[in-house]
C-alpha cells in the first residue's frame, strides 16, 4: 500500500510541473498582450490629442479670417462655413500634443473631410516600445494609432444672406449679430460658440 502511493505522488509530481509551467507561460504572454494594449491605448490618446489640436488650429484660422473679413467688408459668410483655412499652423500643433503625450506625428496632418465637414487625419507613433517580453521583438516593436478630427460649423447661414448687411445668425440655439457696418473685434463671440470641433466616429 505504501509503495503504491509513493508510485502514485511520483507519477504526478511530472503532471504539476508541466501544469506550472503552462500556468506560468499564459500569464508571461497575458502580460505581454496587455503591455501591447496599454502602448496602443497611449498611442491612440496621442493621435486624439494631436488631430484635436490640429482641428482647433485651423480653428484659431477660421476666426481670424472671419474677423478681418468683417473689418475689411469682405464677403464673411464663407469663413463661417469652415471655408478658406490653410492650416498653417496644423503641423507645429499637431506635433506640440503629440510629444506632450510622448509620441511623435509619422503622417499628416492631412485635410480630411467628414460627412461634408473639414477636419485632420493625424497618425502618430510612441517614443517608447512595448518592453521585454516574453515574445520575440517587443523589446523594439512601437505603438501606432490614427485619429481624424472634424471642424464642424454651428452657425446655420441663411442662403439670401447678404455679407453687405447685419446678419443675425442662430448658432446651435444661441442668437449672435453680425454687422460688417458696426463691428468691433472684440464683439466677436468665442470660436467655440461658432465652431464645434471633435473626433470624428
Amino acid at each position: 500500500m505504501t509503495a503504491a502511493l509513493r508510485s502514485d505522488r511520483g507519477s504526478t509530481l511530472p503532471l504539476y510541473i508541466w501544469l506550472t509551467g503552462i500556468l506560468l507561460f499564459a500569464a508571461f504572454a497575458f502580460f505581454a498582450f496587455a503591455q501591447a494594449a496599454s502602448a496602443r491605448n497611449s498611442a491612440q490618446s496621442a493621435a486624439d490629442a494631436a488631430a484635436l489640436a490640429a482641428a482647433q488650429s485651423a480653428r484659431d484660422e477660421l476666426m481670424d479670417g472671419l474677423g478681418q473679413a468683417l473689418g475689411d467688408g469682405d464677403d464673411w459668410l464663407g469663413w463661417l462655413d469652415g471655408q478658406g483655412f490653410e492650416g498653417a499652423d496644423a503641423q507645429t500643433a499637431a506635433a506640440q500634443l503629440a510629444a506632450e503625450n510622448d509620441a511623435d506625428v509619422v503622417g499628416g496632418p492631412s485635410a480630411a473631410e467628414v460627412n461634408s465637414f473639414p477636419g485632420f487625419w493625424v497618425e502618430v507613433r510612441t517614443r517608447y516600445t512595448v518592453g521585454d517580453t516574453i515574445i520575440p521583438g517587443t523589446e523594439n516593436k512601437k505603438a501606432k494609432a490614427h485619429a481624424t478630427a472634424v471642424i464642424e460649423p454651428r452657425c446655420k447661414v441663411p442662403a439670401d444672406a447678404d455679407p453687405k448687411k447685419a446678419v443675425q445668425l442662430t448658432c446651435d440655439g444661441k442668437q449672435f449679430d453680425f454687422d460688417p457696418d458696426d463691428f468691433d473685434l472684440d464683439d466677436l463671440p468665442d470660436a467655440s460658440a461658432l465652431f464645434a470641433v471633435h473626433l470624428a466616429d
